[in-house]
């Protein structure tokens, strides 16, 4: 029996790829880690910050909350205090999906 090869799940993300995720700043991103206690990524001994998908999934809660529906960065911090983000993580799922249809639709437009 041949030995199949797991795909191997990316635990660790760097900032660099997370900015690119989002098409934002690095800069933006360690703003928005002293501003929202919510975003609390591991560092390496060298300082180098290391995002887990829960620190990407909670990026994209306040990207969506400051960037999407254009919530102040102190309503955005009283939002997320609420604790009732459940709605906006469907909302936020929601728009990711739609987005990623759209770009879909435009590739299969222009190849036509």
């Amino acid at each position: 029996m041949p030995y199949k090869d797991k795909e191997i799940e990316k635990m660790y993300f760097t900032i660099s790829e997370v900015a690119k995720q989002f098409n934002v700043a690095a800069s933006l991103i360690r703003f928005w880690e002293t501003e929202f206690e919510i975003l609390k990524p591991k560092k390496t001994t060298k300082g180098n910050r290391l995002y887990t998908k829960k620190d990407i999934e909670n990026f994209r809660l306040v990207y969506h909350l400051v960037k999407e529906k254009g919530f102040t960065l102190d309503g955005a911090k009283k939002k997320l205090k609420e604790g009732n983000t459940k709605s906006v993580d469907t909302q936020s799922e929601i728009i990711s999906h739609l987005k990623n249809i759209k770009s879909f639709l435009k590739t299969m437009h222009d190849e036509l």
